[in-house]
């Protein structure tokens, strides 16, 4: 299948791609044999995404913390919904695989939309797709707020101003009465160094928003409360990399210019 996308869009086949690699590792973190397979099936230059060795092990541990969060809370709420925002090719969904008492919504632009209906298993349950971007109010809307929600978004924050996803947090804890947001994010510093991540580069996109501290996203509603904040050094499963990888997460994480490039945070409402 060919595929033709530019911008923030395409830097999503440089996860699948990480995922994918993973998939086949005989170590592998996430075991996304859907992954492999939807790769299998694209014709794209996957090799233009420069992912290989640590940093696709990097894409599967960060999943791999976002996917243990998303659990965490369908654990505590047996009754939730799930907003997978900005989805693109993510199997998350059947990675959690969750009840059919889970209300699961993966969000994306349509043309992303269409691939994920062309490439991925149709999923039974309560379970829809929209095709939108995430940053039009009127999604939401469609969306029931009955029950505690947990928005997970994966790749998202950084590619929005600082006005939009603001105003995207704004409206999820406006519309929901309690819940979680769990998201990566790059720092004001890992913004500054865009030209340096190949993904980024090659598919002509640009990051905008950095947040260096959760206060910057408590004050965005009364009740947001951050409950973890990891430094994509801390991210747990250091034992997949390889000794160079291990080294190179080591000497960042004593670097102050540089250890705050990326991060992994939760907050309640």
């Amino acid at each position: 299948m060919k595929i033709t996308l530019t911008g923030a869009p395409e830097t999503m086949l440089a996860t699948l791609y990480g995922r994918a690699q993973d998939a086949t590792s005989p170590n592998s973190v996430l075991h996304d044999h859907y992954a492999a397979e939807a790769v299998a099936r694209i014709d794209y230059d996957f090799s233009k995404t420069k992912i290989k060795g640590t940093q696709a092990i990097g894409v599967a541990l960060r999943a791999r913390q976002l996917d243990d969060w998303t659990s965490e809370f369908l654990t505590a709420h047996r009754e939730a919904t799930v907003l997978h925002l900005a989805c693109g090719l993510d199997t998350r969904v059947f990675r959690i695989n969750p009840s059919e008492t889970v209300r699961w919504v993966d969000v994306d632009y349509p043309d992303v939309i269409a691939l994920r209906r062309a490439l991925l298993p149709c999923r039974e349950g309560d379970y829809r797709m929209i095709g939108s971007s995430v940053s039009e109010a009127t999604w939401l809307d469609s969306i029931p707020a009955d029950r505690p929600t947990l928005a997970v978004f994966e790749g998202l924050t950084m590619y929005l101003t600082e006005a939009e996803g603001q105003s995207l947090i704004r409206r999820i804890t406006g519309r929901f009465p309690s819940g979680q947001l769990a998201f990566d994010c790059y720092g004001s510093i890992g913004i500054k160094l865009q030209k340096l991540v190949p993904a980024v580069r090659n598919a002509g996109a640009t990051l905008h928003w950095g947040i260096d501290d959760p206060g910057q996203i408590e004050a965005l509603h009364p009740g947001l409360r951050c409950v973890s904040d990891l430094r994509s050094t801390d991210v747990a499963g250091e034992e997949h990399l390889p000794l160079s990888g291990r080294i190179q997460m080591k000497v960042i994480s004593h670097l102050p210019a540089l250890r705050d490039i990326g991060r992994i945070m939760r907050f309640s409402f």
